[in-house]
């Protein structure tokens, strides 16, 4: 199979961490990356600048988020996922679970509403064209989970178990679109779940648990069969190249297990930042009351003693 494009990826010598970290850059991705900082970084100096605040570990989150791709497709991690299922595996899971849900931390939805300028009267800029977007048909169909949990199901189950895959494999182009394609997934699941951006379709937490272990167990069940298939499933990966100095079926069963592992990590992230927003959202509740108690003189319970002092007045 051709792999031009990707570097001498016939000629790889064995993987090592070392060899898989050095710099190999594809240039739609790095683009795509340096795109995302710069705007970012415009995003939080335009507000800084107009004394808004900014939480900063919305942007660490973001920037780490970015560069977790730029990992996974400017370094020769990305060659060598071209013949290895292992390190192909790894860069699916980050970027399509790990990559998504640092970014959507990041808000930059938000940061977005905020930075850009508003058009004004009867006229439609970038702002209003983003407001169009997050509103319309479109955004509340692909962020239900009558679509997204089929959708995160069947990029793994519809993608590797099909020809489909061995096609994208087989050129550049394809690749790239698989790539992103797996971020987009990551994205539009993990959204209505965990992100701190306004969307069509935001459940209330107990439901987006639920929606958050709908999909995993699938994602579990991928991993087991790669572990336990008996023979190579992946047409692209059943003759790796003689000088990486691995065998195709053990290289499958170590990419089942990253998968499996990969379907408990996120689930634990996404976990913690669910309990952190319910939490936070909780105390906001709470300061909301207390500062609607203090505008209108604390009546309820001016009431509630009131009512106690007639049960007393009457006991006498």
């Amino acid at each position: 199979m051709d792999h031009s494009g990707h570097g001498m990826t016939m000629d790889l010598p064995p993987f090592t961490l070392g060899r898989g970290l050095e710099w190999s850059a594809d240039p739609f991705f790095l683009v795509a990356c340096l795109v995302g900082l710069g705007l970012y970084g415009w995003g939080v100096v335009r507000l800084v600048r107009r004394g808004d605040k900014w939480p900063a570990g919305r942007t660490v989150a973001f920037v780490i988020g970015v560069l977790t791709i730029a990992l996974m497709m400017c370094t020769r991690l990305n060659d060598y996922g071209m013949v290895m299922f292992s390190v192909h595996m790894v860069q699916h899971m980050v970027i399509s679970m790990v990559s998504p849900i640092l970014i959507l931390l990041g808000a930059p939805i938000t940061l977005a509403l905020r930075a850009l300028p508003t058009a004004g009267r009867g006229r439609k800029g970038p702002r209003e064209l983003l407001l169009m977007f997050l509103h319309s048909r479109y955004m509340r169909i692909i962020t239900h989970p009558a679509f997204t949990i089929p959708l995160f199901i069947a990029s793994l189950y519809g993608l590797y178990f099909t020809p489909l895959f061995d096609t994208l494999m087989g050129s550049k182009p394809g690749h790239i679109a698989m790539m992103v394609h797996f971020f987009a997934v990551g994205l539009v699941f993990f959204w209505p779940i965990m992100g701190v951006d306004p969307g069509p379709h935001r459940p209330g937490y107990l439901m987006r648990m639920l929606e958050l272990f709908a999909g995993m167990p699938f994602h579990a069940f991928f991993g087991i069969a790669l572990m336990m298939a008996s023979e190579p499933m992946v047409g692209t990966f059943e003759n790796p190249p003689a000088s990486l100095g691995i065998e195709a079926l053990s290289d499958q069963n170590a990419a089942g297990g990253i998968a499996w592992a990969f379907s408990e990590i996120p689930s634990v992230l996404v976990l913690v930042a669910l309990l952190f927003q319910w939490y936070a959202s909780d105390q906001r509740q709470a300061r909301r009351t207390d500062r609607a108690a203090d505008r209108d003189g604390d009546k309820e319970l001016e009431a509630y003693n009131a009512y106690l002092a007639s049960l007393n007045a009457q006991g006498r």
